[in-house]
């Protein structure tokens, strides 16, 4: 199996979806397609010059926000929102959903702290290690599995889980392009197929319908970064 970079137009429901945002109606999620005109959510901290997007530092173990507890009965999750120079946000196919396209993610290790597991993960997923923290989502957002994913990933995990509670991470990219890999550091099943550099608004259209609203948020949030 080819493991590269899309083109992006190569599918079929792809370019439908893409065609669809060409031209937004006032029933399209983000009509108009303008991420900046948002209104931040009300549980990010203000301050005297606005909002603030706890940053990191490279040398801090962990944050105050990193340190809350999760909903019950939810997976514990990072997210990870990898912009390139020009702002456009990295995004992959999934293997195991056709048409579908995702941020990268997955699980929090018993005993690891959030942002050493979006480094991790990230890493595992795509192959990038030279990407710097920048901010991150101060709160847990969550998700409920639809009852047929419930099932599956539940069966294959041993678990109950009603869903993800997710810590969501915006990095950027230093490194080069030839570094990304969907082979990832071959620790874990690859999970995507193709990649690309994306708007947030391709970013929303693209993934699965029960993720949409936490990626709103995540990029509502992060949308200072974005312009």
């Amino acid at each position: 199996m080819a493991l590269r970079r899309s083109v992006f137009l190569e599918s079929p429901l792809v370019r439908r979806k893409l065609q669809a945002l060409k031209k937004p109606t006032p029933s399209s999620p983000f009509y108009p397609l303008n991420f900046g005109k948002f209104t931040y959510p009300p549980l990010l901290s203000q301050c005297s010059s606005g909002i603030s997007f706890c940053s990191l530092s490279s040398s801090s173990s962990s944050s105050s926000s990193s340190m809350e507890a999760p909903p019950e009965g939810y997976r514990r999750n990072v997210g990870i929102c990898l912009i390139n120079p020009s702002k456009k946000i990295f995004a992959a196919s999934r293997i195991d959903i056709p048409g579908s396209w995702q941020m990268p993610q997955g699980g929090i290790d018993d005993g690891e702290n959030p942002k050493d597991a979006a480094i991790r993960e990230l890493r595992e997923e795509t192959g990038v290690t030279s990407a710097e923290v920048v901010a991150e989502v101060p709160y847990w957002l969550t998700y409920d599995f639809p009852p047929e994913v419930r099932e599956k990933v539940n069966r294959e995990w041993g678990t109950d889980w009603k869903g993800q509670a997710q810590k969501w991470f915006l990095l950027k990219f230093t490194g080069k392009e030839e570094e990304i890999d969907l082979l990832g550091d071959r620790s874990e099943k690859t999970e995507f197929f193709e990649w690309s550099w994306l708007s947030p608004e391709q970013v929303y259209e693209l993934v699965v319908d029960f993720k949409k609203p936490v990626y709103k948020e995540v990029l509502v949030v992060f949308a200072a970064h974005l312009q």
